[in-house]
């Protein structure tokens, strides 16, 4: 309890009245937005070369800094774990997604609990803390209606919170979070996640102001873009198909000319090899040259279209005075994905269910790419581009996967305007960074250093000489410029991987391999990493890809069930809970408290038009509807008024197919089968006695409820283990 420090006496005369004072501001206690981008290539901005419009973060960079030797890990949650303590990923229980518990101390999907945040550290100095955008760093099995929340962006330092909580959504229909509850999204022709996040972090910053103006804030600003799925209106794409008609190949050669001219990257810094995988853009078909190209177009404006959001959230802090003392920071959280595989595609969700479409099957429906029906995807010759000069992508330690793009703008010290800086940083350095400027001491355990001198001097010296990566059992470590490369797959003898060896300091884009020349220093290294490795947690090494971690149903929450039952006027139920698929045996029965009636509506819905399945009443009649890929299968019968409790019985056989039944009271009353079905239906998860999102079939008006108080529950009851068999290679490369 705090002191009190006025006199109390037996009366109100004989005493003294005492307030604690406001927490003193001044210099060294700036506002922060950290703003992330998700999946966004080191030379995709316009400022590290790209032909991509990004003037909002390019004037950042024209009157702040720009660093060209940041570093990230190579997955998403990862980044966010590393950036948000200061701590390496592994030692603190994020070795990999939040979505995967490996049974393992080192990837348990959360940070320890025993970990202070960032947020929780500044705001015990008196900041206030807002959060927009996607968090991802709550486990799967917690991110439900009644929590548990104390991985939840609130429990963990927030006091605020508006945005997604696992590692993607749908742009035009989110499962957002306010603070711990769900809320419906405003689905519309005019909706945009980007911009509702935009509107979202404008108004925290408006009653900061107004309320809070004494204090100093810290805000993290986290897009959804550019990750899968592409989506932007069509205004931003036109524009780009001209420019990206020449292809990822002259697209390098474009970024790495423009890299030298602005000084990013030295005068002999070498564009390395195609990927092995990416053909010759010489090579492609024409109608597939059409398809790569409009999805490089959509991704395009969709970078273009955060951009501007960025823009907007800048303009606010002007107008609100804020501007000169807010400390910006722009960066991605790891490079280009090749999640897009070979062809990309016009609907991602076809990728994530393992089933990608061919070029001749999207070619007639290049016009969706980037609405409501195109949740598009680029293929992985695009994610190479994005990554220029480098080799490689996301989940791979090349620089390819770890290099980010990182701009820092503080017009209260960053005057060295346009000025590149070359420090060796990684995201373990951010926190302590953040904390030093804000007047922290660094009173908890950090794995980083600060890197504010770099602020005022060009020639300041890089924080720490040393840094470790490891990923899907890829590994790689950096020494004193130097930094050495395991190639590893999955099955793979570690003690056989082959290593290879850069000298950073003369060869910038990782191009020429030394460890034939060097065997000395190449063994240093690679004693370094076992080293790193042993102090951070880092084993056991696991080399399982992601359809493993997929395959794997976590003994602990809601996806471990083999029967759940589920209540009307409940919260939403989102997709990441691994309940709202369609690739399992399972009955689902609803009961009603008394005879139906003529009641009618949803009693439960999964996914979305894109992908899903439903079943409703309706007009007497009891009917399940499935949609996938365009397959659209409906079946339908006569429910007596006295049906106390109704159903469908789904069996899924041999290559993905499933045979349905609707049954009452008096037994089976209608059959079919569907053709496909899918483990990811879409981004939309389940809800009962209604359809929230976009309606999964065209027979009723959203959200079609039926009355709550005749529901009384929905059962789902599975039968067997989730069919996985086609769950192919393009799910090893997805998040």
């Amino acid at each position: 309890m705090e002191q009190f420090r006025g006199t109390i006496g037996r009366t109100f005369a004989e005493s003294k009245p005492w307030w604690r004072p406001d927490a003193p501001t001044g210099a060294r206690s700036p506002n922060i937005v950290m703003i992330l981008l998700d999946d966004t290539g080191w030379s995709d901005l316009g400022c590290y070369g790209s032909e991509i419009r990004t003037p909002h973060i390019d004037a950042l960079s024209r009157n702040g800094l720009t660093y060209n030797n940041f570093h990230v890990t190579p997955l998403c949650s990862p980044t966010r774990a590393c950036l948000m303590t200061g701590r390496n990923h592994h030692s603190i229980g994020m070795r990999c997604l939040a979505d995967s518990d490996t049974g393992f101390p080192n990837s348990r999907g959360a940070i320890h609990a025993s970990v202070p945040l960032l947020p929780q550290l500044l705001r015990d100095q008196g900041y206030a803390t807002y959060m927009v955008g996607k968090w991802h760093l709550t486990p799967s099995q917690e991110i439900t209606p009644a929590g548990p929340f104390g991985q939840w962006p609130l429990q963990r330092g927030f006091d605020r919170f508006f945005g997604f909580l696992s590692g993607c959504t749908d742009h035009y229909s989110p499962e957002l979070i306010e603070d711990n509850h769900s809320v419906e999204p405003k689905l519309g022709e005019d909706y945009h996640l980007s911009e509702d996040l935009a509107d979202r972090a404008a108004t925290y910053l408006r009653e900061h102001r107004m309320f809070r103006g004494n204090a100093p804030f810290f805000m993290n600003f986290w897009f959804g873009a550019t990750h899968a799925p592409f989506q932007v209106p069509n205004r931003y794409i036109e524009p780009y198909v001209p420019v990206f008609e020449k292809g990822w190949d002259a697209t390098r050669v474009d970024r790495l000319a423009r890299q030298k001219s602005i000084g990013l990257v030295p005068e002999d810094t070498e564009l390395t090899p195609r990927n092995p995988e990416v053909p010759p853009w010489d090579d492609v078909q024409p109608d597939a040259k059409r398809l790569y190209t409009r999805l490089q177009a959509c991704f395009a404006g969709f970078l273009e279209h955060a951009d501007e959001q960025i823009g907007r959230l800048m303009a606010e802090l002007r107008r609100l005075d804020l501007y000169d003392n807010t400390l910006v920071l722009v960066m991605s959280d790891n490079g280009a994905s090749r999640e897009g595989g070979d062809h990309g595609a016009i609907d991602t969700n076809s990728n994530y269910s393992g089933q990608p479409e061919s070029v001749a099957a999207m070619l007639p429906r290049l016009e969706d790419i980037g609405g409501a029906r195109g949740p598009a995807f680029y293929p992985q010759g695009w994610a190479m581009a994005g990554n220029t000069p480098f080799r490689r992508y996301k989940q791979y330690v090349e620089l390819g996967g770890v290099r980010s793009p990182l701009v820092v703008h503080w017009p209260c010290s960053t005057r060295n305007n346009d000025a590149v800086r070359n420090q060796f940083l990684h995201a373990i350095d951010i926190a302590p960074t953040l904390m030093d400027v804000a007047g922290l001491s660094e009173s908890v355990q950090i794995d980083g250093a600060s890197f504010a001198e770099s602020f005022k001097r060009q020639e300041a010296p890089a924080p720490r000489s040393t840094q470790y990566w490891e990923m899907f059992g890829r590994r790689a470590v950096y020494s004193d410029g130097w930094k050495a490369v395991s190639s590893h797959e999955k099955g793979d003898d570690y003690a056989e991987d082959k290593w290879r060896l850069y000298d950073l300091g003369n060869d910038f884009s990782e191009n020429r391999d030394l460890s034939i020349a060097n065997p000395e220093r190449l063994a240093r290294l690679q004693d370094a990493w076992w080293k790193e490795a042993a102090n951070n947690d880092v084993f056991p090494l696991d080399d399982r890809t992601l359809v493993e971690f997929i395959k794997f149903r976590q003994p602990n929450g809601v996806m471990a069930e083999n029967e759940i039952t589920l209540f009307p006027a409940t919260a939403h139920i989102p997709q990441s809970t691994m309940i709202t698929s369609s690739e399992r045996s399972m009955d689902i029965t609803a009961y009603f408290n008394g005879a139906v009636g003529n009641a009618q509506g949803v009693l439960l819905s999964a996914g979305d038009s894109m992908g899903g399945y439903v079943l409703f009443l309706q007009g007497g009649a009891l009917y399940f509807e499935h949609v996938w890929m365009g397959d659209r299968i409906r079946v339908d019968a006569a429910v007596d008024r006295d049906a106390e409790w109704c159903g469908v019985r789904m069996r899924v056989c041999e290559e993905a197919r499933c045979k349905v039944a609707l049954a009452t009271e008096k037994g089976v009353v209608a059959r079919t089968e569907i053709p496909k079905v899918a483990v990811h239906l879409s981004f939309w998860g389940l809800d009962v006695g209604r359809d929230a999102g976009k309606p999964v079939s065209d027979a009723y008006s959203a959200p079609f409820e039926f009355p709550d108080r005749l529901l009384d529950r929905v059962a789902l009851r599975f039968h067997d283990e989730p069919h996985r068999r086609k769950l192919v290679k393009i799910l090893e490369m997805a998040e």
